[in-house]
């Protein structure tokens, strides 16, 4: 468990580092980053995850698209999601808006609590349901102060909700889709590496701008590649519980960057921590009983062998 512990720890570092990251990058935009992370990133997640074991499901999923082509189209969607994602996580910051996206973060578990309600007529538990009110009471306050809420937060919170939803749905919800994701994006990215004035030049300006483009590269693999290990090694609950440290981090980032929140608009944020804190406590308890059972039932054990 301490292996699991540690890889999610290690994905949600990787992740905020990325946030700062972005500082480095110079005068590259929004979309020559994403464009050159794609690029940086396909590499190295390849060897990350042959010396995983998990390139795998690279080819599994290879011999399914062959048989079944449709798949192909299904995967262009999650394609088109997954890289919108990964260009709006560089943008956030790049643009001031990394708290918008952080909280979209913060969102994203509560909304697909409600998916799996809605969708999968999962109960939710009281600790849910508090937790989706004080959502609510967030969101409908940001929706009565500016009429709508950031585009940005609707985007992380729906975008990779549905993403989810129809990775599961076509069963390519591992490292290895993930890896196609990014290999169909592919050809969009070289083209907006070409994009804005001076485009490759930069590197011929700045050598040291290429060990920034391949640091981009590793963080991401090493980020993307400890989160799907680390789902591998724990509990659901405690893999959940530890997920919400990213956008604790990201949230940081971006005040470490300068960003801040109006007096105006803490009422939209406390509303949302609060709903994550509660459904951080339901995650505790649950683990304290569970742990507890497992004791009473060690005890139990030892009782009967002993008559």
């Amino acid at each position: 468990m301490f292996k699991g512990v540690a890889l999610s720890v290690l994905a949600s570092v990787t992740f905020g580092v990325l946030y700062f990251y972005t500082k480095l990058l110079g005068d590259l935009d929004s979309q020559q980053t994403f464009g050159w992370r794609i690029i940086s990133t396909l590499p190295f997640l390849t060897l990350f995850m042959l010396f995983s074991g998990d390139f795998i499901h690279v080819k599994t999923i290879y011999k399914r698209i062959i048989e079944k082509p449709i798949l192909l189209l299904f995967m262009i969607v999650t394609s088109t999601l997954t890289c919108f994602q990964l260009w709006l996580f560089l943008w956030g910051p790049m643009n001031g808006r990394g708290l918008q996206v952080s909280l979209g973060y913060f969102l994203l578990p509560l909304v697909l609590v409600l998916l799996g309600s809605v969708l999968y007529k999962e109960k939710l538990s009281k600790f849910q349901m508090l937790a989706v009110a004080f959502a609510t009471l967030g969101v409908g306050h940001e929706l009565w102060r500016l009429g709508t809420i950031a585009w940005e937060t609707i985007s992380v919170a729906i975008g990779y909700s549905l993403y989810f939803l129809i990775r599961k749905k076509i069963n390519t919800d591992n490292l290895g889709g993930f890896w196609w994701d990014i290999l169909i994006c592919m050809p969009l990215a070289i083209y907006l590496t070409q994009t804005g004035l001076n485009s490759y030049g930069q590197f011929i300006d700045s050598p040291s701008l290429i060990a920034v483009v391949a640091g981009l590269g590793i963080l991401s693999a090493i980020g993307l590649g400890s989160y799907i290990l680390a789902s591998r090694h724990l509990p659901m609950i405690l893999f959940g519980l530890l997920s919400y440290l990213e956008p604790v981090l990201l949230a940081l980032a971006s005040f470490a960057l300068g960003e801040s929140i109006s007096r105006d608009e803490w009422l939209t944020y406390i509303p949302i921590w609060c709903a994550v804190g509660l459904l951080v406590v339901e995650g505790i308890v649950h683990l304290y009983r569970q742990k507890q059972r497992k004791k009473n039932l060690e005890l139990n054990i030892e009782k009967f062998d002993k008559y």
